[in-house]
């Protein structure tokens, strides 16, 4: 199994190139069902990117990678199966999102519960919300969701209880070819989501967007072909920004848009983070007297929960008690105790985390549980003193790219064994 080695207190500079957003591909290339031909560049090809190319291929879509390039060509053939099974959707929640556009085209699917999926705790039952509200009939047999719409999909108004970024993706992937309108509201409008109805829009579909209420027109005939550039991604620009803030004497963080990441930017300035703003790049430099901070996990426009560890580690550098509220997933402190045997000084009370800093951070050997947690780690490691060893980073995998690559290049000492 492979490991990171990574030598700490090391200073870094340089630049940056900001990969094309996983959580943008996944959606987009599960609506590739409802298209023809599609070509998608900017793709990060990352092990849940690959993992969903797999799972499309035994649809029977045919792919063709061009990595170099990072470009995917897609061709819907007739002859596909409505089926999405578990050993290819177990390690990807995003696999559920193959269900909106196989039922609204196919009018029928089994699809498989994502792994560690329980339903009412995290929400897939939203998913199964809306689809019923469009007029699927769905049962859960042997841990596969099957959903059949003999007549179609049909048009409506769905409120969604609590907002949900695959379930908002999944109701708007259903009602692309449901007959006639359907409202959505109380959404999630990440940036993610904004990319799958521009690529929506591209196959003809008629969207608008007020707030977070979202109005979808059914559309039954479709391009030919249609290519579409897939969005940078903002977590993995968010992770280095906290990276550059810890130990740069410059980074600039190239091919992204600022005006995406405006939360981060205010909350790292309001730390003290020196932060230069241009048009397709931001440049940050290691602040030595970090200001303490209290966030909340909100959707967005608000912090991203897939940021929280790793600002968790730039708290540890900050002057007094700073504070992170959970407020979006129910399990997303493992990373702690892993923190905490670095030195650390975290506790946890009532879904808030208390981090005391400045703390001096000690290399050790640690385990990622998962993706954001094991790159909380690396950027633990890399202020750590001596050296830090990080277990199971195949978590680490599934959504960044070239990570150690591009450390490297701006001067980290860090190997993958």
């Amino acid at each position: 199994m492979q490991k990171l080695f990574i030598k700490g207190k090391k200073e870094i500079s340089g630049n940056i190139f900001i990969s094309g957003s996983k959580n943008a591909t996944l959606p987009i290339l599960a609506a590739s069902l409802l298209a023809n031909e599609v070509k998608l560049s900017n793709v990060p090809f990352v092990k849940d990117i690959f993992t969903m190319i797999e799972l499309l291929k035994f649809i029977g879509i045919i792919v063709k990678i061009k990595k170099d390039k990072k470009i995917i060509e897609l061709i819907n053939k007739k002859n596909i199966k409505t089926l999405a099974p578990y050993k290819l959707v177990k390690t990807m929640r995003a696999g559920v999102l193959v269900l909106g556009p196989l039922l609204t085209k196919y009018k029928k699917a089994k699809v498989s519960l994502p792994g560690g999926c329980a339903i009412g705790t995290r929400p897939v039952d939203l998913h199964l919300f809306a689809l019923k509200k469009l007029g699927a009939k769905i049962k859960i047999k042997d841990g596969y969701i099957i959903a059949e719409a003999a007549k179609g999909l049909k048009g409506t108004k769905i409120k969604f209880p609590t907002i949900s970024v695959g379930a908002t993706e999944n109701a708007l992937l259903a009602a692309f070819g449901a007959k006639g309108t359907t409202v959505l509201s109380n959404c999630a409008i990440e940036p993610e989501i904004l990319d799958l109805i521009l690529f929506l829009k591209k196959l003809g579909s008629k969207i608008k967007i007020s707030g977070r209420k979202i109005t979808v027109v059914g559309k039954s005939v479709i391009p030919k072909k249609i290519n579409h550039k897939i969005i940078f991604d903002r977590i993995e620009a968010g992770t280095y920004l906290v990276g550059g803030s810890l130990l740069s004497k410059k980074i600039i963080i190239k091919q992204i848009d600022p005006r995406v990441l405006k939360c981060e930017i205010q909350i790292l300035k309001k730390m003290g983070v020196k932060i230069t703003i241009s048009k397709n790049s931001i440049s940050i430099s290691r602040t030595k007297k970090l200001k303490k901070i209290n966030l909340t996990t909100k959707p967005f426009p608000g912090f991203p929960t897939d940021l929280q560890a790793q600002f968790m580690v730039l708290m540890t550098q900050a002057n007094g008690v700073s504070q992170i509220k959970e407020n979006i997933f129910e399990n997303r402190f493992m990373h702690v105790p892993e923190l905490k045997r670095m030195g650390a000084k975290i506790e946890i009370r009532n879904k808030t985390a208390f981090i005391q800093g400045p703390t001096n951070l000690n290399g050790a050997e640690v385990m990622a549980t998962d993706l954001r947690a094991s790159v909380s780690l690396v950027l633990a490691g890399l202020i750590a003193d001596n050296r830090t060893i990080v277990n199971r980073i195949y978590h680490l995998d599934r959504g960044y790219e070239y990570l150690e690559k591009k450390l490297k290049k701006c001067k980290a000492e860090i190997k993958r064994v």
